[in-house]
């Protein structure tokens, strides 16, 4: 299975790079920052029909398409985000993500994140046994705390310092925001950041959730709780010894 997905993804990307240009539609969902364009809803619906021929009884949870509202918990489910950073998309023509992630009975099998204009593809999961990028597979990053490196954090959860962001933020070297949730996700894979910590929908972190839990590296949402797959929810993930940290941090906050 992995290897027809991998095929799927590469062959979207050629499909969004090529959108890139003048035709590129772009529309507002909810406000001017939160954008949805054409190539979003066609990569989805081109993704959907590469499922649909290959497993008919698949069920779809993505973020276009009215798609959105699919549980999990039943049968093998394929978790879409056509282009995760939609923003960047538009104003940056770079720092996107095609994100897939596959469940079978609410149990994440495969997760895979392509960094289209890097070519940087992160994959894998209990499917395969391992994670990699791309052929390399990847070893568990160092199991660093705090105050030995990056976090990234989605910048109105921290501006608003929402469940102590900006508390949590100044015990790191420092905080990032890349407006992308798999590239944050990406980060804490290759160990270049200690985590991550923002809100987001399940289309945003079903892919790495798969490959952080994969790798040993907790995640979790708010007060420790599991993801719940079912709309925005602030999520947390980071090395063990960070996580505790900031676990311990909100309690004595309480």
């Amino acid at each position: 299975m992995e290897k027809e997905i991998i095929s799927w993804i590469y062959e979207a990307a050629e499909r969004i790079k090529a959108g890139l240009g003048d035709a590129l539609k772009v529309d507002q969902k909810s406000g001017r920052t939160d954008l949805v364009t054409n190539v979003d809803k066609e990569t989805q619906a081109f993704i959907v029909r590469k499922i649909t021929a290959f497993d008919p009884t698949a069920k779809i949870l993505g973020e276009e398409n009215g798609q959105d509202q699919t549980s999990i918990d039943q049968g093998r489910v394929f978790v879409i985000d056509p282009i995760d950073g939609t923003l960047n998309f538009v104003m940056q023509r770079e720092n996107f993500c095609i994100m897939i992630a596959v469940y079978e009975n609410g149990v994440g099998q495969l997760g895979f994140i392509y960094d289209v204009m890097r070519d940087e593809l992160f994959w894998g999961g209990p499917k395969v046994g391992n994670v990699f990028y791309n052929n390399e597979e990847l070893s568990p990053p160092e199991n660093r705390a705090l105050d030995q490196g990056l976090i990234g954090m989605n910048l109105a959860l921290y501006r608003n310092n929402i469940n102590h962001a900006q508390e949590i933020g100044s015990q790191t070297m420092g905080v990032r925001v890349l407006g992308c949730a798999g590239l944050d996700l990406i980060a804490i894979l290759k160990g270049t950041q200690i985590g991550y910590i923002s809100m987001l929908s399940p289309w945003d972190y079903a892919a790495g959730s798969i490959m952080m839990k994969q790798l040993g590296l907790p995640f979790s949402g708010a007060g420790g709780q599991p993801l719940s797959f079912q709309g925005r929810e602030f999520f947390i993930g980071a090395t063990s010894a960070a996580m505790e940290q900031i676990q311990a941090f909100d309690k004595e906050k309480h």
